[in-house]
């Protein structure tokens, strides 16, 4: 599905990412989630109005508190759909994994950028060498 606007089109897009948690602390989780949601956002050039949903999905080793709530904090976005979940267990997984799935308007020509920090970096080696020059 594309939308037109004045400068161009936008194509409804899929972003994934992840990072991982120093700990299963509120203050630990909440660090992990601000910088991977800002990675996101930076890499993307994503402004609130742009973002439709998002998904985030920990281990089972997290639980100190709800990644969602802690975005919702962020400024404007009273109007994102925001969504938690578990992780399915894998024998070997990552530990302390969170990860997350975004929808998100997109210019047609731009190529979405998706974050995969510390850790995780290692489930997505092609996607985890980006650098931060956006």
């Amino acid at each position: 599905m594309t939308m037109a606007i004045p400068n161009g089109e936008l194509q409804l897009r899929g972003l994934r990412g992840a990072t991982t948690s120093l700990a299963n602390t509120a203050e630990a989780i909440e660090a992990a989630v601000s910088e991977l949601v800002t990675t996101l956002i930076k890499r993307n050039r994503l402004t609130p109005e742009q973002i439709v949903s998002i998904t985030f999905s920990v281990t089972a080793d997290l639980n100190a508190c709800f990644p969602a709530a802690i975005a919702r904090r962020r400024n404007g976005w009273e109007s994102i759909a925001l969504l938690d979940c578990q992780q399915m267990y894998v024998e070997g997984d990552l530990k302390r994994c969170i990860r997350i799935l975004a929808h998100a308007w997109l210019p047609a020509d731009q190529s979405p950028q998706h974050p995969y920090l510390g850790e995780t970096a290692m489930l997505r080696p092609d996607r985890s060498a980006l650098t931060d020059n956006f």
